[in-house]
């Protein structure tokens, strides 16, 4: 007799035919069905389905401890949920971000994936709900108001440990290079035209201070994230919730994770707003707008090789064009500043999210969490690729860059204070018009000397105050 495909379980609503083989039940599939909404795309990955296994592994602890949980109960559901957490039964997620606004299909897809794992670990049928029930013990304690605010905040911390040594790979790549070339004196620019002399170290010494800002304004809002909903139940109340449950089930959640995790000090407003994570992402979009400054410099100072600026050379990773041989193209910045562009629209959406919380709940919660993953993701995939394949490997064009720099009309800056600025003008606007060098346009109008020229215009001392810099 050949095995049935669908095994029947049954809800609040009635009966569901399941897929024989799933450990998933009636509430999962029937959110399988009706919310078919970007399949390729936005299904759970591992971050939020290993927070799941963390959260429901925490509470069935916490419940053990509060004499809420049989200690058979909590084992069952402990080694059920370390599965989850392990990555073993991730084919059983199936659920999209697009679902109820408060997560509460994701929340019972993980309830019934360690209610029936466990039910086969106890020799069980899958589906019958004995010995573990996924409402009366796995969800014991919790809503899934509470529950999936507390998932959000669990994987934005992991992904975040995963993203800041990323930043810092890359803020450590630059600093070695602002040293190593902290004496190339180069022409400065301001609206796009010539300015006053700079070093090549002091110019990679701004995109270091802007990764640093960057990165502390990350961990700033690293509090907000690492407290938690859970203890808050359906509205905030706890109702349904031992006092203490919250403060226990966070500190089994502090143990399994290592992070400081902590029960949120008002329940209501962790389960209306997502003040945390509207943070978290506009840190990201700090930090994107830092990557894009840094990758559009160096694509500017590098394009050429013949008709741009060609002062810095970064490395040749792949033919840039299908028609034009040869051509070498900065793909390393572009795809860094793509990745800026989307986490900048993920922001947005976060934004607009985060400032629909209605009276007691936000339900807007598993869109937030999607797009702060992904920026999340993007972010540390994008500079860790732009660090291997182009910062690491950026030298200058000392020749090239001495060649702007000697032709450079704002050199005359340095005059200023021996001739003042009416004189130091004429000098500039005469050898741009005349197209003469600079030192030649002064001497012809006969406002300095040679000998005043060459001790008073001096590149190299431009790029310093000697007040400020003995």
């Amino acid at each position: 007799m050949a095995t049935p495909s669908y095994r029947t379980e049954k809800d609040a609503l009635g009966p569901v035919e399941v897929p024989a083989g799933r450990l998933w039940g009636a509430q999962t599939e029937r959110a399988r069905q009706h919310f078919p909404i970007g399949l390729a795309r936005y299904r759970w990955g591992r971050a939020v389905i290993r927070a799941l296994g963390v959260l429901k592994k925490a509470a069935a602890l916490a419940n053990g401890d509060l004499g809420r949980l049989s200690a058979r109960k909590v084992e069952l559901i402990v080694r059920a949920a370390q599965e989850v957490i392990g990555g073993e039964l991730d084919d059983e997620f199936p659920l999209v971000v697009f679902q109820t606004g408060s997560g509460t299909q994701t929340n019972m897809n993980a309830n019934e994936v360690i209610a029936n794992r466990a039910i086969r670990l106890a020799g069980g049928v899958v589906g019958s709900k004995e010995p573990i029930h996924p409402n009366d013990d796995v969800n014991l304690s919790q809503s899934s108001n509470d529950a999936f605010p507390t998932v959000m905040h669990i994987a934005t911390v992991e992904q975040l440990d995963v993203l800041i040594p990323v930043i810092r790979t890359l803020r450590e790549t630059l600093d070695a290079k602002a040293k190593a070339f902290g004496r190339i004196v180069m022409l400065g620019r301001t609206h796009l035209q010539d300015a006053t002399p700079i070093t090549l170290g002091q110019v990679i010494s701004g995109w270091v201070a802007q990764l640093d800002e960057a990165t502390d304004g990350i961990e700033r809002t690293m509090p907000g994230v690492y407290a938690l909903a859970i203890g808050g139940t359906a509205v905030g109340t706890g109702l349904n919730a031992p006092p203490l449950f919250g403060e226990l089930a966070a500190r089994k959640i502090a143990e399994e994770t290592g992070g400081p995790f902590r029960p949120a000090l008002n329940k209501f407003a962790a389960l209306s707003a997502h003040d945390a994570m509207v943070n978290v992402s506009a840190a990201l979009r700090t930090l994107a707008g830092a990557t894009m400054k840094v990758a559009n410099d160096i694509r500017w100072y590098a394009c050429g090789p013949r008709g741009g600026f060609a002062e810095l050379r970064i490395p040749e990773n792949e033919l840039g064009s299908s028609i034009m041989p040869g051509k070498i193209n900065p793909t390393q910045c572009e795809a860094l500043t793509m990745v800026a562009v989307q986490v900048f629209g993920n922001d947005h959406a976060v934004a607009f999210a985060g400032s629909q919380g209605n009276f007691q709940l936000n339900v807007y919660k598993p869109v937030i969490l999607s797009n702060v993953l992904d920026s999340i993701q993007l972010l540390a995939d994008g500079i860790g690729a732009f660090t291997e394949h182009c910062a690491g490997g950026i030298e200058p064009d000392e020749e090239r860059i001495r060649q702007h720099l000697d032709g450079s009309l704002m050199l005359v800056t340095a005059l200023n204070p021996h001739i003042g600025y009416e004189r130091a003008a004429r000098i500039a606007l005469n050898a741009h018009r005349e197209g003469l060098g600079l030192r030649e346009a002064a001497l012809q109008l006969g406002l300095v000397s040679p000998e005043q020229f060459d001790e008073w215009v001096r590149p190299e001392e431009m790029t310093h105050s000697p007040e400020s810099f003995p």
